[in-house]
């Protein structure tokens, strides 16, 4: 046995509402590793309903890594939802045409409407419930997002961030085991790999799992 197939979409054969996430969606700009799952209180089909402002036309993606806990109501805002700050009024008129479109002539859309570029998020990250993710985050490998956090900027790998806007609380390890542990990148390893170092994956000792690399 090496774990589950990651190509299943309900891997607890008895609980529906938590998904490979992978095998879920359906929208090419998103894109999701393998082993991470969407626990969801209602049903998982909300996963895309709370990828929010995320139009096509503007083509930013959200890609996710392996091995992430996805909590329920975890919503991420994409570049969809920006407006214009520098003019006086904030406010989309050209995209009511009418003669209103004539503001966009000789006009680059991502000028008119920058973007934020592509919203990342790691390997190994746990999202807790009702967190909150901007456009063109990056949040690094093994970093924890706290419940109902608003994560407006970067957040390290293995940082533990919480609150609005949210703030580092702390990293869960020191830089040089932090470096170490991107060396390592256990989530590469094939499956029956995996399997077999579970033990050490699951504990503290990072110079055990350093010498199985």
């Amino acid at each position: 046995m090496n774990g589950p197939n990651p190509s299943v979409l309900h891997p607890l054969a008895h609980y529906q509402k938590l998904v490979f996430l992978k095998n879920l969606v359906s929208n090419p700009n998103i894109q999701v590793g393998d082993f991470t799952y969407y626990d969801d209180f209602e049903t998982p089909a909300n996963f895309e309903k709370n990828v929010l402002y995320h139009f096509d036309f503007i083509g930013d993606k959200l890609i996710i890594g392996k091995f992430c806990a996805i909590a329920s109501g975890v919503k991420f805002i994409m570049n969809g939802g920006n407006h214009e700050t520098t003019p006086i009024s904030t406010y989309p008129f050209a995209i009511f045409e009418n003669g209103w479109e004539k503001l966009m002539e000789g006009v680059n859309l991502s000028e008119k409407y920058p973007s934020k570029g592509d919203t990342i998020i790691g390997n190994d990250v746990w999202i807790g419930h009702d967190a909150m993710i901007m456009p063109g985050v990056k949040i690094g490998n093994g970093a924890i997002i706290g419940t109902r956090a608003v994560v407006t900027k970067d957040v390290p790998d293995y940082g533990i961030v919480g609150g609005n806007p949210a703030q580092l609380i702390r990293k869960r390890f020191d830089d040089e085991t932090i470096t170490r542990l991107l060396d390592i990148s256990w989530w590469d390893w094939d499956t029956d790999k995996i399997t077999r170092h579970l033990q050490l994956i699951n504990a503290k000792d990072v110079n055990a799992l350093q010498q199985v690399k």
